[in-house]
């Protein structure tokens, strides 16, 4: 018997719409539809961003009940293929993205086009709070000074680092003078300059965490520094290695919250590298990149806050707000001012019309507003994450405190490069803890067999299809 085929094409408006062409085969309309529209997606016919029609407006034209469009569109979003925004209406995702060709099979490398995304060091860009960032750039445009659209003083809008001054002391307990705080373009930008800082005191060794981002390691390496790693346990780092170390003069951490691991340097081990630090004249670099986002309790304060002479103090405006901005600072101790100064240059090499945004930003507590919406959201969603973990993967667990914007899921031995595999059939994007290892680090200490997910990445609609797909790969 041959099997009904129904061929519809609806014309809109390109402002509201799509020109479609969608064949449905069998009696089942709902799950033609979705295949009929996953294809679509997956092919690239239908590019992300493109608004789709309105529910009632397809059916009508398919002459179909509009809850079968209604659910067909639902079961898109949960699985990453479409977003819905009140206001906005249905449209593709800008994460769907189609495949080269369509007709590669495994044999010549193709890959199932990714359909959620819960890879490190990205975060649902949507949270951007435009209504308030617009609210401020008006006034802060209205009453900035004429003098603001000129150069600028190299180390940042004196107004921003005033700013910075009291809210870093009240959230981070950091000891923030604001003649010491200097304004970057992103975190990157801060560590560049410091190592160029550094070296101008005769300091070419950095020792840096055994797991970390690659970036940071190769930001050093240009610099010309050395880079001996520290082992990472569920202390954080081994800061007593730094002993051990021949010519260490500095150390890079995370000790609030360390990357990707999940662990808090401990108090022992807090004290034990102020000591180091203070007995050798060396210097801490820490980077509290997500301090704000603390789930359980009150988030751990800085290190710098216990030894400013000592303490090179890294923030970013990338993980609590985007990182679009290249906005971020630096806490500088008083005598390294002036090789920050000639390091970074004479004049600011960050807009100064983003910091004069920025201030109005934090100023009328709309930055403050925005970090505790997110904060609610995202422990809410680790939650939901460790809950899905204990009910479906007995040889999985959640690893880390309950902070950040990401989670470590310890595999049984040598299963990581499986579940990967298995991610990528599936369409989703998740780290594995090896890749984030220090290539002098032995595989085996303290952890083998990792994922790094990332539960921050994807919208509120597509969040319950990206955890029931990572459920599936789990063993």
């Amino acid at each position: 018997m041959t099997k009904p085929q129904t061929t519809v094409r609806t014309e809109v408006l390109p402002r509201v719409g799509v020109d479609l062409h969608l064949e449905l085969h069998g009696p089942r309309l709902r799950e033609g539809l979705t295949d009929a529209l996953r294809a679509a997606v997956r092919s690239g016919r239908l590019v992300p961003g493109t608004r789709l029609p309105a529910s009632r407006a397809l059916a009508d034209d398919l002459g179909i009940a509009r809850s079968t469009v209604t659910e067909c569109y639902t079961a898109l979003i949960e699985e990453g293929w479409l977003t819905a925004r009140h206001g906005s209406g249905t449209r593709v995702a800008e994460r769907a993205k189609p495949l080269r060709n369509p007709a590669q099979n495994g044999r010549t490398g193709s890959r199932r086009p990714s359909a959620h995304g819960l890879g490190p060091g990205v975060a649902d860009y949507a949270e951007f709070p435009r209504a308030p960032w617009l609210a401020a750039a008006r006034r802060a445009f209205a009453a900035a000074p004429h003098t603001a659209f000129g150069y600028g003083d190299p180390l940042g809008w004196w107004e921003l680092r005033k700013t910075l001054s009291d809210y870093l002391s009240r959230v981070r307990g950091v000891y923030a003078d604001p003649g010491q705080i200097v304004i970057t373009s992103g975190f990157h930008h801060g560590l560049s300059v410091i190592a160029r800082a550094l070296k101008a005191h005769a300091i070419d060794t950095v020792a840096v965490e055994g797991y970390g981002l690659d970036i940071y390691r190769a930001v050093l390496r240009d610099e010309e520094m050395n880079i001996p790693p520290l082992r990472v346990d569920e202390n954080g780092a081994r800061v007593q290695d730094l002993t051990y170390l021949a010519g260490v003069n500095a150390v890079l951490l995370t000790p609030a919250h360390q990357f990707p691991t999940g662990f808090a340097l401990s108090t022992d081990r807090r004290s034990a590298v102020l000591d180091w630090a203070r007995r050798s004249g060396g210097m801490i670099l820490e980077d509290d990149y997500d301090g704000e986002f603390r789930y359980d309790r009150k988030p751990v304060g800085a290190l710098q806050g216990l030894d400013p002479d000592h303490v090179v103090y890294f923030g970013t405006a990338s993980k609590s707000i985007a990182p679009a901005l290249r906005l971020a600072w630096m806490v500088v101790p008083e005598y390294l001012l002036s090789a920050v100064t000639e390091a970074k240059g004479r004049v600011d090499t960050v807009s100064v019309l983003d910091q004069l945004i920025f201030t109005e930003f934090m100023k009328s507590g709309a930055f403050d507003r925005h970090v505790r919406g997110r904060r609610q959201n995202y422990r809410r969603r680790r939650d939901e994450l460790i809950e899905a973990i204990e009910e479906s993967a007995s040889n999985v667990r959640v690893a880390g405190m309950a902070a950040g914007l990401q989670a470590v899921l310890t595999l049984p031995k040598g299963t990581e490069a499986r579940v990967l595999q298995a991610a990528a059939r599936q369409g989703l994007i998740v780290g594995g803890l090896g890749e984030f290892r220090h290539p002098s680090v032995d595989v085996h200490q303290p952890w083998s067999d990792a994922l790094v997910v990332n539960f921050s990445a994807v919208s509120d609609s597509a969040w319950p299809g990206a955890l029931r797909t990572l459920r599936s790969i789990l063993p």
